[in-house]
């Protein structure tokens, strides 16, 4: 089965891991433009790129799939199949009919839930206890074509952003497998989604990890562990960013000897290993966190060298 390969990120690293390591043939990888990367402007490839080069493989990387030479490129391979697992770029039609099986993509979610760039931080976020990952048949609109399998993933209930991508990586990467398998010996089957079931994961800003502390505290502990470790839920203290990393829901305070009546945004209760603040509804004791100019570090080591006390605020 001759395979050509589409991603960019870590996610699709692992993916194409797989389908190597399973022994078919992938004739050549499309990837993302390489990108500038510190101060030094040094260009770095894609964790894609970087599996690619490192088992010999053809990369393509045209900054344009669509009206570029890659389209012609990919005609003379003419592959089986194309797997794309987060590529970032839009398929044209010409490219979706080419393979003998189709264009098949590996998405995060359970589809039709999720749909879109950000499914694994949304289903956080949400509250959401099972996710999983999809196999799909492309078609022109996003992540709206027939499935073919899934596979469910728990949510723990202290998973993170990051301990839940491994998770669906590894998922992911047993379903595609199984998929492809599939596809050659003609068991493969279409599920159309229902669209009214369908919701959208919108490209993640940083600015979404901004905290408000009026929300209740299931929600901002959610928000901590869905933006951990990136973009990182955040705060201020004294002029300066804090993000915090891991929370606990606190319900009730009176278990504190020595909490105090503040109001919301400010801490309530403080010793030497953590402090409480009050949120909209319920409480939340922060348990790691990052000053703006120095380490990730527990919140014990923090309280070492910053005093904080009860009343002090959060918040611009």
């Amino acid at each position: 089965m001759r395979v050509i390969f589409m991603g960019t990120p870590d996610f699709a690293s692992y993916q194409l891991e797989c389908i190597i390591n399973a022994g078919y043939n992938v004739e050549a990888v499309l990837t993302q433009l390489d990108k500038a990367k510190g101060r030094s402007g040094k260009l770095t490839f894609s964790p894609v790129k970087e599996v690619a080069v490192s088992n010999d493989i053809r990369v393509i990387q045209p900054e344009k799939l669509r009206g570029s030479e890659a389209i012609e490129e990919i005609k003379k391979i003419n592959p089986d199949v194309i797997v794309v697992a987060a590529y970032g770029q839009i398929l044209p039609k010409e490219v979706l009919d080419t393979p003998k099986y189709g264009c098949v993509n590996i998405h995060a979610s359970l589809l039709p839930k999720y749909r879109g760039a950000s499914p694994i931080q949304a289903s956080i976020i949400d509250g959401e206890e099972v996710t999983g990952v999809t196999t799909m048949y492309m078609g022109e609109g996003l992540d709206t074509g027939d499935i073919i399998e899934q596979l469910e993933v728990k949510i723990e209930a202290d998973d993170t952003g990051g301990s839940l991508f491994d998770k669906l990586a590894k998922a992911g990467g047993e379903l595609i497998i199984s998929t492809l398998k599939k596809l050659e010996d003609g068991t493969a089957t279409r599920t159309p989604q229902d669209d009214s079931l369908s919701s959208y994961a919108h490209i993640i800003s940083k600015e979404q990890g901004h905290i408000d502390w009026t929300k209740d505290a299931y929600s901002i502990e959610r928000l901590i562990r869905g933006f951990n470790p990136w973009p990182s839920a955040y705060t201020e203290l004294d002029g300066k960013n804090l993000k915090l990393y891991k929370a606990e829901v606190i319900d009730d305070i009176a278990s504190y000897e020595g909490a105090s009546e503040v109001n919301v945004g400010e801490i309530a209760f403080v010793d030497k290993k953590s402090f409480v603040v009050k949120t909209g509804s319920g409480y939340l004791k922060v348990l790691e966190l990052q000053l703006a100019g120095k380490k990730r570090m527990e919140c014990d080591a923090f309280l070492r060298g910053h005093k904080l006390e009860t009343g002090t605020k959060f918040g611009e």
